[in-house]
Parts: C-alpha cells; structure tokens; sequence
C-alpha cells in the first residue's frame, strides 16, 4: 500500500521518537525530508541527520535533541496536506509562537524556515510548524 502524505508520516515518527525518548529515529529518505531536517537543524530542534544509501533504500536517520531532560520540539504540527494545500504570500507568512517557533515552508527557491523566506522576499506552501 502506497503512503498518501510521506511528510506527515516523517513528523509522526519525529513525534512519537520524543515521546518515547528515543535518540533516533529512521524513516524512509526523500529529498522533501532531508530538506525538512536540514531546517529542522538549523534552528537548533534537532542535533543532526544522516541519509544512509547502503541498503536497497536509502534511510533518513534524525538525532533527537533535549534540554535538561525533555524533548526540545514541543510541538510538531503539519499545516498543508495533500487534500488542503495553504500557500501564503511572503506578507502572510505565520509567526509561530510569537517567534519562538518557526514555519517551514516549500518556496520556489528550495524549502527554508518562514525567517529565511521572508529574507529573501518570497513566499510558498506552509509545510509544518515547530515549537
């Protein structure tokens, strides 16, 4: 059976990894996800992320990060899905948390935190929220 919605399956497995207390978690690999990680590094949710290719399939391995005993993601929520795209224009972009958190969005120059878009003055589809 074929996964309709692959990023909220990542950011499930993201989830449930933190709940668990797990240090890593693995999941299929894409270039949407390692995207999606690579965002998720760079401000700071995550410790880091790997893509192994040894196998049949490649794997994409994120190392879950944590302060004083808990998980550093609070929440972790998909905003576009396949059945309700939300695209915003660089004015409408969402501020999450009042800034403490941030948005992922898929833009036309690459995926990139809403920060980072805004930056560069455009706008795209609102993948998922962090905080």
């Amino acid at each position: 059976m074929s996964m309709t919605d692959p990023i909220a399956d990542m950011l499930t497995r993201v989830r449930n990894g933190l709940r668990a207390e797990k240090a890593t978690v693995a999941m299929p690999s894409s270039t949407v996800k390692v995207s999606i990680a690579a965002v998720l590094k760079d401000e700071g949710y995550i410790t880091d992320y790997k893509v192994d290719a040894s196998g049949s399939k490649a794997t994409l391995e994120i190392t879950l990060k944590y302060y004083q005993g808990g998980p550093v993601i609070d929440e972790l929520k998909r905003i576009s899905r396949p059945g309700r795209r939300v695209y915003r224009s660089m004015q409408d972009l969402p501020t999450v948390n009042g800034g403490l958190g941030v948005a992922i969005v898929s833009t036309s120059q690459g995926i990139m935190s809403e920060r980072a878009a805004r930056k560069v003055g455009v706008g795209g589809e609102v993948i998922c929220t962090v905080y």
